[in-house]
């Protein structure tokens, strides 16, 4: 079984300020938006805006927030013009990075992250540079997942007949890996098992992970929440161990 690279466990497990509670709407919302511009603004047939939406609610995103995102989207109301981008990165100890950001001024969003990189001795890197490391997945986290799923192997069996690919342990949790034109079905399936889980996502996933040694640990932890903290990165995608 394959491993996972995506910065987003820790995200998870910190306590949220109103500072990056802020930053977290800001992204949520730009999600949303984007969406809706690239397939309309009915979530039944936007599996995209679906997920969009679903995640705003579990970021606990008020109502109002989301449907304004929407009515940005189809141009309802007036809004900034977003872009969605992915920029490649080689970090401390040659760890390679995608970042995806949602931002209304590209030239202010590279800046900051060259700026960001360079403090910790990471630099941009071109198109294909590091993607070609990392393939590009439909992703479902279920947690307590032991606890949810009476018959787990037979209910990883309907789920491979859906189109499941790969499936993590992580502890209690369960992480499945799945071509991305099948996630919605996936996500159908384990829906009809009454199984909780996180918003479904697109993730990029590491084909083989870097090994870090315990004393850089803290200096690319340390980049890494710095470029969490800048509210036009989406996410961050990495191939630490």
């Amino acid at each position: 079984m394959s491993g996972h690279s995506k910065w987003a466990t820790t995200r998870r497990q910190k306590e949220t300020t109103d500072k990056k509670r802020s930053a977290s709407f800001t992204r949520l919302a730009r999600a949303v938006t984007i969406a809706v511009k690239e397939g309309g603004s009915d979530a039944s047939s936007n599996f995209k805006l679906r997920m969009a939406i679903e995640k705003a609610k579990q970021g606990n995103m008020p109502k109002d927030n989301i449907e304004r995102a929407i009515k940005r989207g189809t141009g309802e109301l007036e809004g900034e013009t977003i872009e969605e981008i992915n920029y490649e990165a080689i970090g401390p100890e040659n760890i390679a990075l995608i970042i995806k950001v949602l931002t209304d001024n590209k030239n202010r969003t590279v800046s900051e992250i060259k700026n960001i990189l360079s403090k910790s001795g990471g630099k941009l890197a071109g198109s294909n540079s590091v993607s070609w490391m990392f393939d590009l997945k439909g992703v479902i986290r279920i947690n307590d997942a032991k606890s949810q799923i009476k018959n787990l192997e037979e209910f990883q069996l309907n789920l491979i007949e859906s189109g499941a690919e790969d499936f993590i342990e992580q502890g209690q949790n369960l992480e499945i890996h799945t071509q991305i034109n099948s996630l919605a079905k996936i996500k159908e399936t384990a829906e009809t098992q009454n199984i909780k889980f996180d918003s479904p996502e697109i993730e990029y996933i590491s084909k083989k992970e870097n090994q870090i040694q315990i004393q850089d640990k803290e200096k690319i932890e340390k980049l890494l929440d710095a470029l969490e903290e800048n509210e036009d990165i989406e996410e961050i995608y990495t191939n630490i161990k």
